[in-house]
């Protein structure tokens, strides 16, 4: 799944913001978001955070802000280059690593008080994957660790198996972008997915055509695989109790 994975993620590195109406009040509305959330878990400030699948930092950076302690890895090279920049722009003191999240070998650090996996990371594995992922993870938290995830509502999306995602506008005139999504079904549990990124400058516009796959992971098989591995307390809490724009799964070490 690997090379899947980096056909998406290396290409998009330079262009993901671009998803975003505004990327930086993205990530500070996140961080606003997941770090009550954090508290009422009863953990504790600063936190020491593992963030396995940064992508260009959308989590870490907002994490970093708020004077937690990161460490934040990923599987791709130019997205995990492109978040060093991002951090050293806002002057924040995060340690970055490319490191594949199905084994964290890269990542020295161990004993974190929290492990983050946002995004819709997870369902870019396969089921043995997603096992050896949940194992490593495990292995990065102190007793008492937090691993919290989100993904998408595929217990839904399963069952309507939809064509596209709505196309989105961004920016003003002369600088429009426009962010949709094809969803190419290849069976009941797995699609292809065509990121189109079409941006404007002055009378020109440019399509950007990003490519990867996907298991649509339904809750239950998250949580099973948490269980079946050790995490205990294993709890999902949907967008209109967090407050995220995915469900969040939140598990504990024991």
């Amino acid at each position: 799944m690997a090379e899947k994975v980096l056909s998406l993620y290396e290409p998009l590195a330079d262009h993901y913001h671009l998803i975003f109406d505004d990327w930086d009040k993205a990530i500070e509305r996140q961080a606003r978001i997941l770090n009550p959330l954090l508290a009422a878990q009863g953990c504790g400030h600063p936190l020491k955070i593992l963030d396995c699948a940064c992508g260009i930092g959308t989590q870490a950076l907002g994490f970093a802000s708020f004077g937690h302690r990161v460490v934040a890895s990923d599987l791709s090279r130019a997205a995990v280059s492109r978040a060093s920049r991002e951090a050293e722009r806002r002057g924040l003191d995060i340690s970055f690593h490319v490191s594949d999240m199905t084994s964290l070998t890269e990542v020295a650090d161990r004993d974190f008080d929290v492990v983050v996996a946002m995004d819709n990371a997870l369902p870019h594995l396969t089921a043995e994957e997603l096992v050896f992922a949940i194992k490593a993870i495990g292995s990065k938290l102190k007793s008492n660790g937090l691993f919290v995830a989100s993904t998408r509502d595929y217990d839904a999306l399963i069952l309507q198996r939809p064509p596209m995602q709505q196309p989105a506008f961004h920016g003003s005139e002369g600088k429009r972008r426009i962010v949709h999504q094809v969803w190419d079904w290849i069976d009941e549990a797995r699609y292809t997915l065509h990121l189109f990124i079409t941006a404007q400058s002055d009378e020109m516009w440019t399509t950007h055509h990003f490519v990867s796959e996907y298991r649509a992971v339904q809750r239950n098989e998250v949580s099973s695989v948490l269980q079946s591995t050790g995490f205990q307390d294993v709890r999902w809490l949907m967008p209109a109790e967090s407050g995220f724009y995915q469900p969040l799964v939140v598990a504990r070490w024991p």
